[in-house]
Order: structure tokens, then C-alpha cells, then sequence
């Protein structure tokens, strides 16, 4: 019989959290590392600069990877030997580990999570509660896997109760295309296949958890259906050109994870899960003889990269910019943004709207016309920082309050991840405004842009309260400009359509 205290399980979960909020995972280094090597579009080819630099500044100065510091998942495999010396139960040490985690003084983690979901949407405030799965095993010992999500990736989850005679290669290849770039690609797809509709889901979300080895599978060869499966997708959604952040290009996945489970006669229930460029879990093992050690990764882990975007970058003084020069700016074009700006997300432009319905004036200090609107939720500083990590958040979320913003506040532009649906690049043609892409995944690497920042309106809704940030030289693409043309649908058209003159195995 096995015995562990709950001292040393709380220890452990949120030693592993803090430890996956700034070490990637070697194996997803490596990949990243073998793709920007490969990468043809230079486009994609920046933004994977990007994320791997981030990443090792990550690790050096121990913050996080991404300003979205994920909802927690834990699976637990827990021996019939072990006995628990603890007055909690279970669920309580773990959501104990978390709290202590997201408040740690050094490295303070973003708080994400609300309760209320379909209400009030009030913020927890620590993180908790974790998504907890518990399964009993034979032997003596707890087995742990812990990762931390971020919501753009899992709100491109997709599930599907296809008949038997289905394809399942065919329903990837039609629904990746649907998914845009919010989850930030490249990144790892997880395939749950088989059971019922929500154990399908479970093994996605539990098969992102292993190592990363389709080259390893490719050289072998595979040695079972689901192996095969495994390569096929790999190819196929590769060959669609979406390429990193959605821009075109070689790199769409880095691997595709499949689990599968004993299905009922009539039924083929697949899941689809994509793990983003912030990629972050890891496993240990406690067998009583005190809290779990995880090695860090040698920083000659990352490959020797160096970017600038100063090379025929246009720079924009925020402070002074005009309708005109908006204009002027063409699709895919780097900028280097200098001035102030505001931030705002989700529930800032609820609120917004809601006053301007109300016939009411927006806050001392909000004021939109003639600027840019940054969508993110920053990490709270530490130390000598006036901001954490700031990445952008998914911009198709606010795609809905775009016309009202363009129309009724004067903005000229927005700053955000991934691509815009059709209603807001019809809104930004009429009004003649833009929308700029920074790098998803590089949250760390953006936040030493910022050079000052405060928060001036909706204080209570913590990280989605509208700050002001001065930036220097932060680094940008024109993803759509002032016609409504969009590199989210010209990049990856004009890539797949290289790919396929391209034999796979020349660009994989």
C-alpha cells in the first residue's frame, strides 16, 4: 500500500502548471523547429519565428508562453494500493494545486475561468475549478497528466456522429478549413474516435497528451489502421496550405494524435480537438516518495533563430494616423505600431454596446475615435513589468460589434489574432477601416512592446477591462485592409494550390 499526502499532490499540480506555463514541451520545439526550417512561405515562416523565440524567452524568464493561461485538464490514473493521507478529497487537492498555481506571486497565471456560464459569467478569480477525469487502475501508484488550454484552440472543438460507412478522412479534410486560424496553427490535432459522443471527445482531449511522432511513425511505417490514419490526415491537411497562423503555407499540423474505443453498430462517433502553438501538458508519477520533479528542458532544446520585423517594415505613429494612410496599407504588409492604443474584449464590447443602446456616454477616457482597438486579455505584471504577456485574442469573437464600432465610436482599425468572418470584412470595407494580425503563440514576445499601460474603464471585469497601452515598435501584418481583402483567404488559396504541384513528400 501507497501513501500520499495531500501535501504532496497539491505540490505537484501546481509545480506542473507553473512549469507548463513557460517550458514548451521538447518534443513540440523540435517540431516547431523542423517546420520553420522546411517552410517556403515566408510569411509563415516569420510567424514560426515568432513562436519559437517567445518560447525560449519564455523559458529563460520564466513567464508564460500565452496570455491565455488556459482552463485546467487533469487525468488521473490512480492505483487501488494507494491510500491518501488527507482530510480533502481528491477534486479539492487538485483545485488546491490550481489556486495555488494561477496566484503565485513570481509568475502570477492569467485567471480565466467563470462561473455562471450561461448567467452571470462572474470570474472565479484563481482558476478553479479544474476539469478533473478519474480513473481506477490496478497497482500503487498516481499517475497524472495535466495540461493547461486555451480557449481559441478548444473553441474550435468539432464532433461528429457519422454513419459507419462514413469517411473519416473526408470529414477532416472538410471541417479544418472551417475551423479559421483561432486555434493558431501549427499545432497537433487530437482524433477521438469510437464510443459514445462524449467518450469521443474525452480521448481527443486525453491523445493530445502524447509525445509528438509522425516522422518516427512515417520511417517505421504504420502497423495498424489507426496508424495509417494518422499519416493520411497528417497529409491532407497539410496539403491545404493554411499554414502557420492561418497566413499559407507547407506547416498546418505538426502531428495528429487518434485514440480510439469499442462503438456501438450504428454509430461512428468522431471527435476533433486541436492543441494551439501554445501547447502545454506534461506527466509525472507519484509513488510516496514525496512531490513530483520535472526536469527543465536544456535551452539548447531551441534552435538558434533570430527575427526582425524592421527589415521593410512600415512604421505607424498611432498618435497621429489618418484615415489616408490606413488606406495606403496593403495586404500582408509588416508594420511596426508606435503610440497609444485600447484594449477590449468580449464582455468590453457587450458592455459597450449596451450603453450606446442605452443612449449613455462610454467612460472618461474611452474614447475610440480616430484609434485602434487591441483584442486581448493581458496576464497581470510582476516584478519590474507593466504588462504580462499580451497576445491577441481570437478577433472573430467581436466580429458581431464591428459595424457598431466602426459606425458609432469612429474607430479606425483592430488589432487581433487569426482571420475575420464576412460580416466584420464587409464592415471594414464600408467603413474604409483595417484589421492587423499579430502573432498568436508569441504573448511574451509582444508584451516587451508595451511601454506603459493602465486600466481606464470596467476595472470589475479584471483582464477583459479596456486598458490603454503605449507600444514601440510592436509588430503587426495587414490582414485586411481598407477594401476588405483578406491574406487569411488569399495565403492559404495560393498555397494549396502551390502544395499541389509539390510532391508530399517533398514538403513534408
Amino acid at each position: 500500500m501507497t501513501t500520499i499526502t495531500r501535501d504532496d499532490l497539491i505540490t505537484s499540480i501546481q509545480d506542473a502548471l507553473q512549469y507548463i506555463s513557460y517550458y514548451h514541451p521538447a518534443d513540440f520545439i523540435r517540431a516547431v523547429g523542423d517546420a520553420y526550417e522546411k517552410e517556403e512561405s515566408q510569411a509563415a515562416k516569420d510567424a514560426m519565428a515568432q513562436i519559437l523565440i517567445n518560447s525560449r524567452m519564455c523559458a529563460e524568464g520564466q513567464r508564460p508562453i500565452c496570455q491565455d493561461t488556459g482552463i485546467v485538464n487533469v487525468f488521473l490514473s490512480v492505483g487501488m494500493d494507494v491510500r491518501f493521507e488527507t482530510d480533502m478529497s481528491l477534486e479539492d487537492m487538485v483545485n488546491e494545486g490550481v489556486r495555488r498555481a494561477y496566484l503565485l506571486p513570481d509568475n502570477v497565471l492569467r485567471a480565466s475561468v467563470l462561473a455562471d456560464p450561461a448567467g452571470a459569467r462572474t470570474n472565479t478569480k484563481d482558476n478553479t475549478p479544474a476539469v478533473i477525469h478519474t480513473e481506477l487502475v490496478v497497482g500503487d501508484k498516481v499517475e497524472i497528466h495535466v495540461a493547461a488550454k486555451g480557449g481559441g484552440s478548444e473553441a474550435k472543438s468539432k464532433l461528429a456522429m457519422l454513419n459507419p460507412a462514413d469517411s473519416i478522412v473526408d470529414w477532416v479534410i472538410r471541417t479544418v478549413p472551417t475551423m479559421g486560424a483561432g486555434w493558431c496553427p501549427p499545432g497537433i490535432l487530437g482524433i477521438g474516435i469510437g464510443g459514445t459522443a462524449e467518450k469521443a471527445a474525452l480521448l481527443a482531449k486525453r491523445s493530445l497528451m502524447n509525445p509528438i511522432d509522425i516522422y518516427e511513425l512515417r520511417e517505421r511505417g504504420p502497423a495498424s489502421r489507426i496508424e495509417e490514419l494518422r499519416l493520411e490526415i497528417f497529409d491532407a491537411v497539410n496539403a491545404l496550405g493554411i499554414g502557420a497562423q492561418g497566413l499559407g503555407g507547407l506547416t498546418t499540423v505538426l502531428d495528429v494524435k487518434i485514440m480510439d474505443y469499442p462503438t456501438h453498430a450504428a454509430n461512428l462517433p468522431v471527435a476533433m480537438i486541436p492543441n494551439c502553438a501554445a501547447t502545454r501538458h506534461a506527466h509525472f508519477v507519484l509513488d510516496g516518495s514525496g512531490p513530483a520533479s520535472l526536469s527543465p528542458p536544456l535551452l539548447e532544446d531551441w534552435p538558434d533563430i533570430t527575427w526582425s520585423a524592421a527589415d521593410g517594415a512600415r512604421r505607424v505613429n498611432l498618435d497621429t494616423v489618418t484615415a489616408e494612410e490606413v488606406q495606403t496599407w496593403k495586404p500582408g504588409e509588416t508594420l511596426l505600431l508606435s503610440g497609444k492604443m485600447l484594449t477590449g474584449r468580449d464582455a468590453a464590447h457587450k458592455r459597450i454596446r449596451n450603453t450606446l443602446e442605452n443612449g449613455d456616454s462610454l467612460p472618461d477616457g474611452v474614447d475610440f475615435n480616430g484609434r485602434f482597438i487591441y483584442y486581448v486579455g493581458p496576464v497581470d505584471p510582476v516584478r519590474e513589468e507593466v504588462v504580462g504577456p499580451a497576445g491577441p485574442t481570437t478577433a472573430t469573437r467581436m466580429d458581431g460589434f464591428t459595424d457598431m464600432m466602426l459606425s458609432k465610436t469612429g474607430l479606425l482599425g483592430m488589432i487581433g489574432k487569426a482571420e475575420r468572418g464576412p460580416v466584420a470584412i464587409d464592415a471594414i470595407a464600408e467603413h474604409k477601416a483595417v484589421y492587423l494580425m499579430a502573432v498568436g503563440g508569441a504573448a511574451y514576445l509582444v508584451s516587451k512592446a508595451i511601454r506603459g499601460a493602465k486600466v481606464i474603464a470596467f476595472e470589475d471585469l479584471g483582464m477583459e477591462a479596456i486598458h490603454e497601452f503605449e507600444v514601440e515598435d510592436m509588430p503587426v501584418t495587414v490582414a485586411v485592409d481598407a477594401t476588405g481583402d483578406s491574406v487569411h483567404r488569399s495565403g492559404p488559396r495560393i498555397w494549396q494550390e502551390k502544395i499541389g504541384k509539390i510532391p508530399l513528400t517533398e514538403v513534408l
